[in-house]
């Protein structure tokens, strides 16, 4: 906790910090999850504490989270977010592109853009995007990057090991495979259930 607090308050391990007093207490609080990125280094640290020697992993979960949004065709204020991390020596930004664009490709959704993008915990970051042809435009569907050294050195993990993450929607890309132009229309108190009832579970293309 020591090491995590420094590298917020002052820095090290090549950072500069953030120049302010990081205080234990409020990181305990109970707040709602904006995303599930928040478990990645508690997982991370758990999974690795116990080796004599560093052993390549990877984690996924699905889970619930919630923004202050306004409410509109693509925005909730609460959706589901699918979390990724692969830890491995020699992975590189090129691996990343490659794993998302094979998970994508199983759900037979093909037309992907990544853009350069700024997370405080991850460089070089990635945004997602793909195109909804129903709403005629690039529809943004996770983001991504390479975990930061002061976020991982902390944890004990070797400085030759990359770790990568990403959080990708389970809701927009199924707006896009489905063709729904509405994301109220899969979650929250204007689902259709009969909608639900006649439609079959998705199914991943070969």
């Amino acid at each position: 906790m020591q090491r995590v607090k420094k590298v917020h308050s002052v820095g090290d391990y090549g950072s500069r910090g953030y120049g302010y007093d990081w205080k234990e207490e409020e990181s305990k609080k109970n707040v709602l999850r904006t995303h599930t990125t928040a478990c990645s280094a508690r997982t991370l640290y758990n999974a690795l504490k116990n080796q004599s020697t560093f052993k390549p992993c990877k984690y996924f979960s699905i889970d619930r989270v919630f923004r202050n949004e306004n409410l509109d065709a693509t925005h909730l204020a609460e959706f589901h977010q699918i979390e990724g991390v692969v830890a491995d020596r020699n992975f590189s930004l090129g691996h990343l592109i490659g794993l998302i664009n094979e998970f994508f490709r199983k759900l037979g959704i093909t037309k992907l853009r990544f853009k350069a993008a700024y997370n405080p915990y991850t460089e070089p970051s990635m945004e997602i995007f793909s195109y909804h042809e129903h709403l005629k435009k690039w529809v943004e569907i996770g983001n991504s990057g390479l975990f930061r050294p002061e976020l991982l050195l902390p944890l004990g993990l070797p400085p030759d090991v990359n770790v990568c993450g990403f959080g990708l929607s389970v809701e927009r890309p199924t707006m896009i495979k489905y063709g729904i132009d509405n994301i109220r229309d899969l979650i929250g108190p204007k689902v259709n259930l009969r909608m639900v009832q006649s439609n079959p579970i998705c199914r991943l293309d070969k």
